[in-house]
């Protein structure tokens, strides 16, 4: 009698009723939430922070030039000494203090100027500073070559190209980076997923086995069906769990959309704000709002039913091949402690997958590196969701590359399960010895 199912359904039922997974599949996205909203509300209070900096001017230059901002106001010195100032900006607790001395050349006055503080300035204060002084001393160099102030202005404003399609539909600075980031963020899930579960099964079977369990279990039942049922059904409480988090997510959405007052049917209302005119007459230049309205819609237009189906399958085949490597891990050591030397070969794929996916996607989605880790069964979970939300077919992810990628895992996870089962049958019922890689792969030719 086939008894693969009993033992899916009593793992999968271990999973779900134990009180820590219940409590943190419904704690989860409210954590989550109030993590984003705490982060946005911290950086919005380090934000509002205005910096006091004092100005010792003595020169003929630079009177008009410092403007108070949300972030930072100027107090202006006069009539003092250099020591006076420093004394008054330290006694009072001003951010810092700006002396400029008095030269006849502005670039002389330039690099003599100073900005004091009690410890290494912000990078930010020192930028803008700085283009305060290149500003004036860019129009001061073009003015010695006969340009007027307000050629200077008009030469000074700052230029970005329009781009669009050959439809004649707005291309968007930045959105390949904001998709690769979605997907990074499903990549990282699937990541955490296979390290928190896959540890799941490894301690189950390190418990039984030190209990002596496992010797019970395997008079009735198949060593390659006990591993089995484990790895399936850890991974149907790691799918249970992610659905609960998507309704979850769904429902604080709306809450959210509610107390805004946003209208998710607006950003699909407004898709002819990005089309211009196809053939041969150029699109109209957008305005700043429509933009914004742009971006929006390029998120509500991300095919997220696709991302989220292509999430519970790669999730569902890289924690198959991943667990069984980790059930392999667990019949084989006697301890957790013992884990620890064949975790890392283990983990390390993954983080390739994080950083070399990151940057490989970022620059060029399309590219051969970016390719090449979507199709490796070890790193595809992840870089495969990275390239996803720019869709499947034109533009996109070339179906052929999903489908083979699917299929390089399917014969992955056969392979590596044949290996790992070869090593779950030997290791299960191995005690007191801490095995090595030589004994590891004597395990597999038997």
């Amino acid at each position: 009698m086939n008894k693969l199912p009993l033992i899916i359904k009593r793992e999968y039922l271990a999973k779900v009723r134990n009180r820590s997974f219940v409590i943190m599949t419904f704690l989860s996205p409210i954590l989550m939430v109030g993590m984003v909203v705490l982060i946005a509300y911290l950086t919005k209070i380090n934000d509002n922070q205005k910096r006091i900096i004092a100005v010792f001017n003595e020169s003929s230059y630079f009177s008009n030039d410092f403007h108070t901002t949300e972030s930072s106001s100027y107090v202006l010195f006069k009539n003092i000494s250099l020591q006076a100032a420093k004394d008054s900006t330290t006694k009072i607790g001003y951010y810092g203090l700006l002396h400029i001395p008095n030269e006849n050349e502005l670039e002389k006055v330039a690099q003599r100027a100073f900005f004091y503080t009690k410890e290494a300035p912000s990078s930010t204060v020192v930028d803008k500073l700085e283009d305060i002084f290149q500003d004036r001393l860019r129009e001061r160099r073009l003015q010695d070559l006969g340009v007027s102030t307000e050629e200077f202005v008009s030469m000074d404003k700052k230029y970005e190209i329009n781009t669009a399609t050959f439809e004649g539909q707005q291309n968007l600075k930045g959105i390949n980076e904001i998709k690769a980031i979605i997907g990074g963020g499903f990549g990282y899930l699937i990541m955490m997923f296979i390290i928190i579960y896959g540890g799941f099964v490894m301690r189950s079977v390190i418990e039984e086995k030190t209990s002596r369990i496992i010797e019970v279990i395997i008079s009735s039942v198949k060593p390659f069906q006990l591993m089995m049922g484990k790895i399936i059904g850890t991974s149907l409480a790691g799918v249970t769990q992610f659905a609960i988090w998507i309704v979850s997510a769904t429902l604080l959405l709306f809450v959210a959309f509610s107390i805004f007052n946003i209208d998710p049917s607006a950003l699909n209302s407004g898709a002819e704000v990005t089309n211009g005119i196809a053939g041969s007459m150029a699109p109209p230049v957008p305005s700043p709002n429509q933009t914004i309205q742009a971006y929006a819609q390029e998120l509500y237009k991300i095919p997220w039913f696709m991302l989220i189906c292509c999430f519970v399958v790669y999730f569902m085949l890289g924690y198959l091949i991943y667990s069984s490597i980790y059930a392999a891990i667990g019949a084989a050591v006697d301890n957790e402690t013992d884990t620890q030397q064949f975790i890392f070969p283990i983990i390390l794929p993954l983080m390739l997958a994080i950083y070399v996916g990151f940057f490989s996607v970022f620059s060029n989605p399309h590219g051969p590196i970016a390719v090449g880790f979507s199709l490796f069964p070890l790193t595809s979970p992840i870089v495969m969701l990275m390239r996803l939300p720019g869709g499947i077919g034109e533009g996109g992810v070339p179906l052929w590359e999903l489908v083979t990628s699917i299929l390089l895992l399917v014969m992955t996870f056969i392979g590596i399960v044949w290996l790992a089962a070869k090593i779950y049958r030997i290791g299960i019922l191995m005690y007191g010895k801490k095995p090595s890689y030589k004994e590891l792969f004597k395990w597999i030719k038997y």
